[in-house]
């Protein structure tokens, strides 16, 4: 008999849901983490991110408080209170996982863990001492680790990652980010905010490379405006080189922020019998399931979209699975937020993608500088775009750009989900003033009916 009937390997937001619902199943679960609960997402990622970023927020606001008929004088940021809180913010989530486990009565097991047969681990603590633990069923949840460049190590001080960006004790005067996907831009924009000169360069054509064309071009366009040197198309070597020519750039700090890839060194999958794809990512089936019985794979270690969302579902797809309740999850309806000012959120097909796809579109737009309630804010910059199939008028694709974009993409992954066309959307009423109404003019626009642009 096995130690545990389900056994997850990393305490992630893919980890810690998986064992959550193993265990509401009412399997006899472990999880094993060899650092924090909650995984890299929320003590050195998502979470202490957005608590940079509202800081970064705040002090923009104030420094715009004029706008608003007040007067905020001598408005400045303490660089080590800001990186203090949160660190604050982090741990306080770490430590309501921790109470998640208790309540349901997840044995948490501390080391690092590697296959020594196909559903054995053996798991190694800090001090080098190891157990041997059996499962039924063995769920990998590893997550990722940064790439690198290999002329360009990362040293922790001159050349950092994020995880050395979230523990810094003073802001740099300048840093150069390379990569300008959703951890360059948030970053950029928090050390912009802060008071560093900022350059991000991308080997792309645009910035966001997953993201709508015309919704990262108004992103660059406000990065510039801010004072943020974008640079695209950019081939990146020692030095940095543009159409043959190369440029040096001098700064206190380089970020990188290239990617990922799979975090397995060490696990040993060959001794299970696990397989990896053509990009290094675990191989799994559309249950979650990998190469070897019992064996499954959730979250950035099995590729595709690498975001927290997403492994939490796949953690329940592999659980379901498991207790005979099958549930693909489907990757069209994956929606994806970068948390910089202005903030993106989109899902669905992006119209470059649509439109190779073969299909005949009606796309609306609308702009929140026609909205009511974004100029009320200060904030009329931005837009709502949405992607229709033309034959169908079903929503495809939806992307939104702006200060609150993020919490307004609900409604449209509902829609994306519920198949609604461009007439439903733009016949469900939508409260005046909010930005939420941009909604409902950018469907109206699709079947040309807008009234307010």
């Amino acid at each position: 008999m096995s130690d545990y009937e389900v056994l997850v390997i990393g305490a992630g937001p893919g980890g810690y849901v998986a064992a959550i619902k193993a265990a509401q199943h009412g399997k006899k679960t472990a999880v094993v983490e060899r650092e924090h609960l909650g995984g890299i997402c929320l003590n050195w990622g998502c979470i202490p991110t957005k608590a940079l970023l509202k800081s970064a927020e705040m002090l923009e606001s104030m420094r715009h408080a004029k706008d608003f008929g007040l007067v905020a004088s001598e408005v400045k940021a303490d660089f080590p209170a800001v990186m203090k809180r949160s660190r604050d913010v982090a741990n306080g989530m770490s430590k309501g996982i921790d109470f998640l486990m208790k309540k349901n009565k997840i044995t948490v097991l501390t080391g690092t863990a590697s296959f020594s047969g196909p559903k054995t681990l053996t798991l190694t603590k800090g001090d080098g001492s190891t157990t041997t633990v059996t499962a039924d069923n063995i769920i990998i949840a590893t997550g990722h680790k940064p790439r690198t460049f290999p002329h360009l190590p990362v040293d922790g001080k001159k050349v950092i990652n994020y995880r050395h960006a979230l523990a810094m004790e003073s802001l740099p005067t300048s840093v150069l980010a390379i990569g300008a996907g959703a951890i360059g831009m948030e970053f950029g924009f928090f050390l912009r905010s802060m008071g560093a000169a900022v350059t991000i360069v991308e080997v792309m054509d645009q910035v966001l490379p997953v993201e709508d064309a015309e919704i990262a071009k108004f992103v660059e366009r406000q990065f510039t405006k801010q004072g943020v040197t974008v640079d695209t198309a950019t081939g990146v070597k020692v030095h940095l080189e543009k159409g043959g020519v190369a440029e040096v750039v001098e700064v206190e700090k380089v970020l990188v922020a290239v990617g990922f890839l799979a975090n397995t060194e060490g696990l040993n999958l060959d001794v299970a019998g696990v397989k990896l794809d053509e990009r290094g990512f675990i191989a799994v089936d559309a249950n979650q399931l990998t190469s070897a019985p019992g064996v499954y794979a959730i979250g950035d270690v099995a590729g595709k979209q690498l975001l927290a969302h997403k492994a939490s579902f796949e953690g329940e797809a592999a659980v379901g699975h498991i207790a005979g309740h099958p549930a693909p999850v489907d990757y069209r309806q994956i929606p994806g937020c970068t948390y910089c000012q202005p903030q993106v959120a989109s899902i669905g097909l992006t119209e470059k993608k649509a439109l190779e796809g073969g299909r005949k579109l009606k796309i609306g737009r609308f702009q929140f500088v026609a909205s009511g309630k974004a100029k009320a804010i200060g904030h009329p910059e931005g837009m709502v775009k949405l992607i229709f199939d033309a034959e169908y008028d079903q929503l495809i694709g939806a992307h939104i750009v702006g200060v609150d974009a993020t919490e307004m993409l609900g409604e449209l992954c509902l829609a994306l989900r519920l198949e609604c066309t461009a007439r439903e959307i733009a016949e469900t009423v939508h409260a005046h003033p909010t930005l939420a109404e941009a909604v409902m003019e950018a469907a109206a626009d699709a079947l040309g009916h807008a009234v307010h642009q």
